[in-house]
């Protein structure tokens, strides 16, 4: 069995993992469905109550005039951008270089639509301002990912979303809003979904990551778009028969978890500064923006996975199934809290991090 597999099975095996909901199986459907009625009318063709209510609901939410739900972000978003060129009759939109639409989904928004993304900014930061401004070329869309997270999840202030939003407004930009983790950055910024939403045309948001459903997306828009939305989705497919149970696990987990996102956001500052405190370990960004960061450590992936074996063994408590190498001397991994961290008693915690501070060489100050 390769190393990679045994980190995998021996995270699999301890009593706590610092981040996410739990394990993703089929648990996640069976607890929303212990109290529904069986006579619920399922949707049909994207038509029905069990849909169009929840729809209406999320619109209300974002501020927006409509909203549709689709059962993947990938398409909801190439969907968006679509409309937006065709709107204005031109076929480049723009982004950041670790888009998801750009290393994510094998060229999709180029082979499937013909569209040409321009790349906003150095891959290391977000995208701000005088990228905008400078930018060279006509865009029809500039597609803005908050939190950004192939960077740990780094974001923007706020005045510059305004900036930026009322820059595309005075040259006739639409403005789309990769929003994966969107109810995840409210603590930060100190605002609705509502507020934030207003600065942009277009909308999407996924269900199955800070929310935890099964899987599914809403993009959201005014009536114009979102109607041409929905023959987009029947033609790329999405129009399954029903997708019932993506709606009413995602409605449920949004009602359930929604109200979380400032615990998890201050979970995840508490969780950074223990990494930050350990020998060879450091967190992007050093302190989170969201409920989710990055864990860089200076040392060799090989060397490092039985280390955190052991620990796992040693503690019961899991802080990750896998690393991604950065070169031969480092590596890193994604932390993104929700439920499970707060089950875990904060003395064993402790004993964690006092033990991998040990086996990087430096006793812990926790």
């Amino acid at each position: 069995m390769l190393i990679s597999n045994l980190l995998l099975e021996a995270f699999k095996q301890t009593n706590y993992q610092i981040s996410g909901h739990g394990k993703r199986n089929i648990q996640v459907l069976q607890k929303v469905l212990m109290d529904l009625n069986g006579e619920i009318d399922s949707d049909h063709y994207g038509n029905g109550a069990i849909i169009e209510n929840f729809q209406m609901k999320l619109a209300n939410f974002l501020g927006k005039e409509a909203a549709v739900f689709f059962p993947s972000g990938t398409m909801a978003q190439q969907i968006a951008l679509r409309i937006w060129c065709d709107e204005k009759g031109s076929n480049k939109v723009a982004y950041h270089p670790l888009s998801h639409l750009e290393i994510h989904e094998e060229d999709g928004l180029k082979e499937l639509h013909h569209i040409e993304p321009v790349l906003l900014a150095d891959k290391s930061r977000v995208i701000e301002l005088d990228d905008v401004v400078n930018m060279e070329g006509d865009i029809s869309c500039l597609l803005l990912e908050l939190p950004q997270r192939e960077i740990g999840g780094q974001l923007p202030d706020y005045e510059t979303l305004e900036q930026i939003s009322n820059f595309c407004r005075s040259k006739g930009i639409k403005l789309h809003l990769d929003g994966a983790r969107l109810f995840e950055i409210l603590p930060y910024y100190q605002k609705s979904a509502e507020e934030i939403c207003a600065l942009f045309d277009s909308v999407y948001v996924s269900f199955y990551k800070g929310i935890g459903g099964i899987a599914g997306a809403i993009l959201a828009g005014d009536k114009d778009f979102t109607e041409k939305s929905k023959v987009w989705k029947r033609r790329h497919g999405g129009d399954l028969i029903s997708l019932y149970p993506y709606i009413i696990s995602s409605d449920f987990y949004f009602d359930e978890r929604v109200h979380k996102m400032d615990r998890y956001f201050e979970d995840a500052k508490e969780l950074a500064s223990f990494f930050n405190q350990c020998h060879t370990i450091s967190t992007l960004p050093l302190e989170p923006v969201s409920n989710m960061f990055h864990v860089h450590i200076n040392v060799a992936k090989e060397q490092l996975e039985p280390l955190l074996i052991a620990i796992y063994q040693e503690t019961g408590i899991g802080i990750t199934s896998y690393l991604t190498e950065i070169n031969k001397d480092s590596c890193y991994f994604e932390v993104s809290i929700g439920d499970q961290y707060a089950k875990i008693p904060k003395e064993d915690l402790k004993k964690v991090f006092k033990s991998l501070n040990e086996l990087l060489g430096v006793r812990p100050p926790l």
